[in-house]
């Protein structure tokens, strides 16, 4: 079976945006800070991966709708469940007698756990926040177009995402330090990851419009339109022409 243009592109974008969310799940939990101010902020080196996935949300909701973007979503966070049980599974085989003497210069125990077993937290609050977040900027997202029509797709592309934003910071942030770091802290890593965030979500607005036009031009996609059903997405092409 052959893909036509419109399927193989889907199928590249929910790829892409698969791809993006586990990296960034991965490589969570390394923190890295910029100095400021007069102070240092913190953030995940997670926030690399994660606007590829604020652009393509973006993308998925205008082109297939509400309906088709929380599927991906589903099955996106599915995804990033089956990788960590993967990566627990073959945590919990044994190791053989080759990587544990000490000549042995590959991978060792002790570094795979470090790598990819000692932010279990992190990876479980990073699934939640997911969800959360991106099932609020889906809905945004469709109530800022039934309001402003087919116009100012910076607007529900940006403002979408800073609300989402917002509260998967705020819930990751919680879930993954607790107690173990003070309310003033706490503070400083949610506006910081925020702002950040929400930095990402303005300045990759051209892209978006980028993509935007390279949908309706080259692919012949339409959007889905503000006063269409959630359920019937129109995302067809204007001509048979792949």
């Amino acid at each position: 079976m052959k893909l036509d243009a419109r399927l193989g592109l889907f199928v590249t974008l929910v790829a892409v945006f698969i791809t993006c969310l586990i990296v960034g799940d991965i490589t969570g939990g390394k923190l890295t800070s910029v100095h400021m101010f007069g102070r240092e902020w913190l953030f995940s080196v997670g926030l690399l991966a994660f606007p590829v996935t604020f652009i393509l949300t973006d993308i998925l909701n205008e082109f297939y709708g509400q309906k088709v973007t929380r599927q991906v979503t589903y099955i996106a966070f599915a995804m990033v469940g089956l990788t960590f049980a993967t990566i627990y599974a073959s945590a919990a085989m044994r190791w053989s007698s080759l990587s544990l003497s000490p000549d042995w210069q590959g991978v060792k125990p002790h570094d795979f756990d470090v790598v990819f077993t000692q932010a279990t937290r992190i990876q479980l609050a990073s699934m939640v926040a997911f969800l959360v977040g991106n099932l609020i900027d889906i809905k945004a997202f469709h109530v800022i177009k039934k309001y402003t029509g087919e116009r100012l797709l910076w607007l529900r592309a940006t403002g979408s995402t800073a609300i989402s934003q917002l509260v998967d910071t705020a819930v990751i942030s919680a879930l993954v330090w607790g107690t173990k770091i003070t309310l003033s802290d706490y503070v400083t890593v949610v506006v910081t990851s925020y702002v950040i965030k929400l930095f990402a979500a303005i300045v990759v607005t051209p892209i978006i419009y980028g993509l935007h036009e390279l949908l309706e031009r080259r692919f012949g996609i339409e959007p889905v339109h503000a006063t269409e059903a959630d359920d019937t997405p129109s995302a067809k092409a204007r001509d048979d022409k792949p």
